[in-house]
């Protein structure tokens, strides 16, 4: 990177929970968005209650709403006060369900949004956004209006009514919009819009109910209330299930839910992230589609799962990456569609773009990169897999075999790292330390006899010469550290894996000595950058939040348990009010950026408080 903000390493300043929502030419801040979602799609809240993104009938489809990208053309399901007002938020304990309260000196208004979850006691719309709107003193004017972009806004809907129902058409899709006490609904221009006053008595529900080449179903009031109360109570049993301990505990199950949140429910992949091209520098080009399951994450999704004891999340996501897998064996892609197919050709879509910030990409380039680290990523999570007391069938244990196999004649080519450099290939520092985690786990399985051991010689020698590049290549005698790359001596975040995935153990110098180099060189209070240097893309960016909890859990693993303990401490007070994380954030503001909820950041929280609390004990 030829630039990039400062590091201060000033915290910065939560918002107030009763501040006043502002938005800036249209955009409000990441910082003020809430996620709901129902394990096949997810919606952005904004703290005034306008949902500003939100693809259906999948995570990954073109958006409904794209007002986060675009406010004058991306669409958005705007609900708020009619009046002057401040906001409190949460979410319902233990559930995705988001409560908003507005006060005005008119009264004040509580707001309930979900997706509802599915269930077999009625007829259901494919898909269904219900939100319940409750005067609790006063009475406040409110208005609402829909306004339906298909396709990321290029697809000019068709409105309607079917039978009084507002209707909205483009295509196979079709959008209802029922109101129940909220006003009656007028088509003004390219939307539906209304007003009411709350009271006492009754609350307002409005109900989005969709299909997509199916009959559109139009709900009752009872069964969109009904559903909206069987979603928080499902939510709840849930995280009732969750091993959750320690001092961090809140915050590690809200990212359990997070996680749970981009768990593609139809087929048990997880994707980075619920959003596309949310920009990792406002007004730069970094801007990319993060709605895929990167093999790169799969250790660690894997660990989370079993130790937050989520038993059919962990067997379902290890059994579809062996079918995506399988699709391209024995190389892998980066990243997988969240169906397990293969094509993510990247393409622009016709937006603004987050304040300015273009292109706006749906799709990732990404795809067809060679990244040797995710071969070490996927044998490590076989590892995990089978170290739970799961059994690997006759066909996978080959297919693990022959990926050692793969790794044993590839290792030695230049990749594109785990930072998907767009520039000339290297010899990257960190992904030679997973191809010798590759051929190391397939050892440790072999050994268990739970994959063909013929090959173990050969991975036995290979493993060695691994070893040998990556020490007599990578290691920098100047900085007494590895390096992110041969003839390197730059420092690269990423090395801080080679630690917690055991490349070596936690004790030896080397990688003492390397934890402190990440630390001189890319820390700044609690922030740490990825790395220094170009990598093909124009433009800077902010701290990675994941690379500052690999931090946390690389000094609890070292020893160093009280300074692991501090910088915890200060990392969980970077989240916004309802604890969510971004992919970055920038120091000098604290502004939040990238795609969001970025999963590998909450992956990297509970990986860090399970670290540290196994430290203290």
């Amino acid at each position: 990177m030829t630039a990039r903000h400062p590091l201060s390493g000033r915290t910065p300043q939560a918002v107030p929970d009763a501040a006043q929502p502002v938005r800036a030419d249209g955009y409000a801040p990441l910082r003020d968005y809430a996620v709901i979602g129902d394990g096949r799609c997810a919606a952005l809240v904004a703290r005034d209650g306008s949902v500003d993104w939100l693809a259906w009938p999948d995570l990954d489809s073109p958006s409904l709403f794209a007002a986060v990208l675009d406010p004058a053309r991306g669409g958005r399901f705007l609900l708020r006060p009619d009046v002057p007002y401040t906001v409190n938020r949460r979410y319902l304990p233990g559930t995705n369900v988001l409560e908003t309260t507005f006060t005005t000196a008119h009264g004040t208004v509580r707001l309930t949004d979900a997706l509802s979850l599915p269930d077999d006691t009625s007829l259901a719309p494919g898909r269904e956004l219900v939100r319940r709107v409750e005067g609790l003193a006063g009475s406040v004017p409110m208005r609402w209006s829909v306004e339906p972009r298909f396709g990321y806004g290029t697809r000019a809907p068709h409105l309607t009514h079917r039978g009084g129902v507002p209707v909205a058409t483009s295509g196979p899709d079709a959008l209802a919009v029922c109101a129940w006490n909220a006003g009656k609904p007028q088509l003004t221009g390219d939307a539906f819009a209304s007003g009411f006053r709350t009271g006492a008595g009754t609350p307002a529900v409005i109900a989005l109910a969709y299909a997509h080449q199916e009959p559109l179903v139009l709900p009752t009031r009872a069964e969109c209330e009904a559903r909206l109360d069987r979603t928080i109570a499902t939510w709840r049993r849930w995280s009732d299930e969750r091993t959750c301990a320690g001092p961090w505990r809140e915050a590690v199950l809200r990212s359990a839910l997070a996680l749970k949140l981009l768990v593609f429910a139809p087929s048990g992949a997880v994707a980075a992230a619920a959003t596309t091209s949310l920009p990792e520098e406002l007004g730069g080009e970094r801007n990319w589609d993060y709605r895929f399951s990167w093999i790169r994450d799969s250790a660690f999704t894997l660990d989370a799962f079993l130790q937050l004891g989520c038993a059919p999340e962990a067997t379902s996501y290890f059994w579809w990456l062996m079918h995506a897998s399988q699709l391209t064996h024995p190389r892998l892609h980066v990243l997988y569609r969240l169906d397990g197919g293969t094509r993510a050709p990247e393409h622009i879509v016709p937006l603004s773009g987050y304040q300015g910030s273009v292109p706006v990409r749906a799709g990732n380039a990404a795809a067809g990169q060679l990244q040797l680290d995710t071969y070490g990523e996927l044998l490590q999570t076989a590892w995990l897999y089978t170290a739970a007391g799961h059994r690997l069938d006759a066909d996978i244990a080959r297919r693990l075999a022959e990926t050692a196999d793969f790794i044993c004649t590839t290792w030695q080519q230049p990749d594109a790292g785990i930072w998907e450099v767009r520039s000339a290939p290297e010899h990257f520092t960190q992904s030679k330390m997973m191809c010798w985690i590759a051929l190391d786990r397939a050892l440790r399985l072999a050994a268990r006899h739970l994959i063909p051991d013929r090959h173990a010689p050969r991975w036995r020698r290979e493993r060695q010469a691994v070893a040998d590049f990556v020490d007599k290549r990578c290691f920098s005698p100047h900085r007494n550290s590895y390096v992110r790359s041969t003839d390197s001596d730059a420092m690269d975040a990423g090395l801080l894996l080679g630690l917690l995935h055991g490349y070596l153990p936690p004790d030896d110098p080397r990688m003492c000595a390397t934890v402190a180099a990440v630390q001189k060189a890319l820390q700044n209070g609690p922030y740490v950058s990825r790395y220094l240097g170009a990598d093909g893309v124009p433009g800077g960016e902010g701290a990675f939040l994941a690379c500052s909890f690999w931090l946390v859990e690389a000094l609890a693993r070292c020893g160093r348990t009280d300074e692991a303990v501090s910088l915890m401490d200060q990392l969980v007070s970077l989240g916004n009010d309802v604890g969510l994380y971004s992919e970055e954030i920038d120091p000098t503001t604290g502004a939040f950026l990238g795609n969001l909820p970025q999963g590998l950041s909450h992956l990297a929280l509970i990986s860090a408080a399970c670290a540290v609390g196994q430290a203290t004990r």
